[in-house]
């Protein structure tokens, strides 16, 4: 497979428009980014050129090593090794960071956020086998997680994120996976990448679906509200966040609780209105939801959706329900979160994944 001579879409454009916007850059804190060269200083006219003749800076090398410093994003979040180093609310999070990346200690890089919703990866891996497809969309990338997953499973996978600097991040990370060709990074809101996509569906027509680029598969891993998600609400969510080890001790102890999580919580939207926008583009959907998720929310997703089923005579076809698969994923003895599979995704409805 070819490597892409640019797998970030919009990221490059944020960088240009940062440095656009430094007024007094120093010329040793540039690095070039996917064809944006560094600012070069204005030489004094007064100064002797010819006897200094220009040496070319060379790039600082970062976590990733040499080869790969357009993708190091080394700097941008720290890169913690010792637990002292960790806020303390991060602190239970770091102690599970070789789950979260094995690699984790070659340099991989997580904001405050990714630290408390990246996808584990052997769970990553796991939902990767099962969406194994040409053409994957990870519709919240966060700091590339499941994105890296996919890009082991599948041709390509085009990963979406809101910030510059998670998508930076996630960029970084999946060049320490070896995985970074792969993989079309875009600054985007998955709202409006959907829109765009499904415009273009109707704009295009019927005919030329063999050309155009098809979607086989959307996975949607969207925001919960927060690290205590498991209250059951944002706003107890919000405010329960934990800040001291008594307040830890007591967060893990409510997590076998299991208050019922609501797909309303969802973010940005209601989870039922985000999970039509995903059928739009393809009916092959997989859903990384709390483990605590209301199960009847998530069958009534389905509930109107008809699967049409041949006769044994195959003159006449029977209206069956949609089925959802709902898969635990466990991590040693704790339940750490429910992955819904639909359309072809399910088990019993493979024939439904080209449809």
């Amino acid at each position: 497979m070819g490597k892409r001579k640019n797998n970030i879409t919009g990221l490059s454009h944020f960088l240009l428009e940062a440095t656009k916007q430094d007024a007094s850059p120093r010329p040793d804190s540039f690095e070039s980014h996917d064809g944006i060269e560094p600012t070069i200083p204005v030489r004094d006219a007064s100064e002797n050129t010819e006897s200094q003749p220009a040496r070319k800076r060379k790039r600082q090398v970062g976590l990733l090593g040499e080869g790969l410093e357009r993708y190091d994003a080394t700097g941008l979040v720290p890169f913690y090794t010792e637990e002292s180093q960790v806020p303390e609310h991060l602190q239970k999070y770091f102690w599970q960071r070789e789950r979260f990346f094995s690699l984790y200690s070659s340099g991989c890089l997580l904001d405050e956020e990714g630290w408390y919703s990246v996808t584990p990866e052997a769970i990553a891996d796991q939902i990767a086998e099962r969406c194994r497809c040409s053409v994957v969309l990870d519709a919240f990338c966060g700091v590339g997680g499941n994105a890296i997953a996919f890009a082991k499973t599948c041709e390509r996978v085009i990963a979406l994120d809101t910030s510059p600097v998670r998508l930076a991040l996630a960029r970084h990370n999946a060049a320490l996976y070896g995985v970074q060709d792969r993989i079309e990074f875009i600054l985007a809101d998955f709202l409006s990448f959907a829109r765009t996509v499904q415009c273009l569906s109707h704009r295009d027509g019927d005919t030329s679906k063999a050309s155009r680029r098809k979607i086989d598969v959307v996975f949607m891993s969207p925001p919960w509200g927060g690290p205590s998600y498991i209250a059951g609400s944002p706003s107890k969510a919000q405010s329960a966040i934990a800040t001291t080890p008594a307040a830890l001790a007591s967060e893990d102890a409510a997590e076998d609780v299991h208050a019922e999580f609501s797909l309303s919580s969802i973010r940005p939207i209601h989870g039922h209105d985000l999970f039509k926008v995903a059928r739009g583009i393809t009916r092959n959907v997989a859903y990384f939801l709390p483990r605590n998720t209301n199960l009847e929310e998530i069958s009534q997703l389905v509930s109107d959706t008809p699967l049409n089923e041949s006769s044994e005579a195959g003159s006449q076809s029977t209206t069956l329900p949609e089925l959802v698969e709902v898969e635990e994923a466990w991590m040693g003895s704790k339940l750490k979160a429910l992955t819904c599979y639909f359309g072809g995704l399910a088990a019993g409805q493979e024939a439904m994944f080209d449809e």
